[in-house]
């Protein structure tokens, strides 16, 4: 008579096993170790993948919050005075036929430039973007930032920085820095330096170190003058409803920006960074797969250690008429058991853990006494995490192949086992 496969006996049988106590040939303590080595495994798994997902999507959200999705400029060409130019002459034109494209929300000309900003005897490198209000106020890290002081709406009468330049040069809302700009005035004795004096407005917190440490909005027509632009514009600022799209756009933008438009997406800007993030992502699956295979084949140990505590009970169970197959099921049931709750347990405190990430990083900054993680290396100011189903679903499943395929090996040697063999000393 046959018995279906995992048939309740065997569950039985099994179970019986993994609840005895070691003097009564149970679980060894290589089986406590496996499941712990596995418990710890999934957790770095999915403790990392979900750091991964969350420093690329913070990296991304910060790109497309703060800047453009594609920046249309012009080829260079030289004017009727003989002068070689990028400056686009026709921007409202230009921006108006961007705005007609479907999928595009907003396109801003703009002015950039590199400038030196002195408030008392404090200096900063800054970058100037000029800009009208109303395209100011589109754009959400800015806007929108979660630490903003001031009033974006007086804008128009001065200009707003970034909370590391205000922080570089000692600045609040109400203070005149001076723009210095080597590029600025042309008198017979040459050129000489453009300085002027603005007065802080509005202080944002983009979420990017870089960002907010650089970026500088200066009024648009007011940075015509100052960088020499009156009539022109440096390029046009275009953010699209579908930023991971943004190729598609391409031939439209520059049907729209006219037979001299070239093209920078975000991803052009990015790109290293994010081939380096997916290097990065691959290698760090790899090296930590390789951790939770080591945990499972600790699965191994504990059940050879078992089979053969329990080699009297194997050689008595086949006398009374169990198969082969019955008993590698037994002995695979408590295998595969060690590995589903080592993957539970793993599972759980990774979830947690991508959950509960700020204050575990907070308490583990206090403990280190401050300066664990340095935004302008990182360029965020947090460590971010992000769960995503199938990062989870992947360090489940991974462990669960694994733990599975090398129950299978012992597990067969106990079916394996003559029970005349393991009757004999008895």
């Amino acid at each position: 008579m046959t018995t279906a496969p995992f048939a309740p006996f065997e569950w039985m049988i099994a179970w019986r096993y993994l609840r005895a106590r070691r003097a009564e040939g149970g679980v060894s303590v290589m089986t406590w170790i496996s499941l712990t080595g596995i418990t710890l495994a999934v957790f770095a798994l999915i403790a990392t993948l979900s750091v991964r997902s969350g420093f690329r999507a913070e990296f991304v959200d910060t790109i497309l919050g703060s800047n453009a999705h594609v920046t249309v400029y012009s080829s260079l060409y030289v004017t009727e005075a003989g002068q070689s130019t990028r400056a686009i002459v026709d921007f409202d034109r230009m921006a108006e036929a961007i705005r007609g494209i479907g999928g595009v929300t907003r396109a801003a000309p703009l002015i950039k430039g590199q400038v030196m900003a002195n408030l008392r005897s404090k200096n900063a490198g800054v970058e100037v973007f000029g800009i009208t209000l109303e395209n100011l106020k589109t754009i959400p890290r800015v806007a929108g930032a979660e630490e903003r002081y001031g009033d974006i709406e007086q804008f128009g009468a001065g200009l707003a920085i970034g909370s590391g330049v205000a922080r570089e040069l000692g600045a609040t809302v109400g203070d005149k820095i001076k723009l210095i700009n080597p590029n600025g005035v042309k008198t017979a004795f040459g050129v000489s330096p453009r300085v002027s004096a603005y007065e802080i407005k509005y202080i944002f917190t983009a979420g990017r170190y870089d960002i907010d440490r650089t970026r500088v909005y200066l009024p648009f027509a007011e940075a015509q003058g100052f960088f020499n632009r009156e009539g022109s514009a440096d390029e046009i600022e275009v953010m699209v409803t579908e930023p991971e799209d943004v190729d598609d756009f391409g031939p439209a933008l520059l049907k729209a920006g006219g037979e001299r438009a070239l093209l920078w997406t975000w991803r052009d800007s990015a790109s290293a960074f994010l081939r380096a993030l997916d290097v990065e992502d691959n290698v760090m699956f790899i090296i930590l797969s390789i951790l939770v295979l080591i945990a499972a084949m600790n699965i191994i140990s504990g059940l050879i250690m078992l089979v053969k505590n329990k080699g009297r009970d194997i050689g008595i169970l086949r006398t009374i008429g169990l198969t082969e197959g019955s008993i590698l099921r037994v002995f695979f049931i408590c295998g595969a058991f060690v590995g589903i709750i080592g993957t539970i347990a793993g599972t759980i405190l990774g979830c947690v853990f991508a959950i509960y990430i700020d204050p575990i990083f907070s308490f583990v900054n206090w403990v280190m006494g401050g300066g664990v993680w340095d935004p302008s290396i990182r360029g965020i100011y947090n460590l971010p995490a992000k769960l995503e189903f199938h990062d989870v679903m992947s360090a489940v499943g991974l462990s669960l192949g694994l733990s599975f395929v090398v129950t299978i090996f012992p597990a067969r040697r106990a079916a394996r086992m003559n029970p005349v063999e393991a009757l004999r000393y008895e």
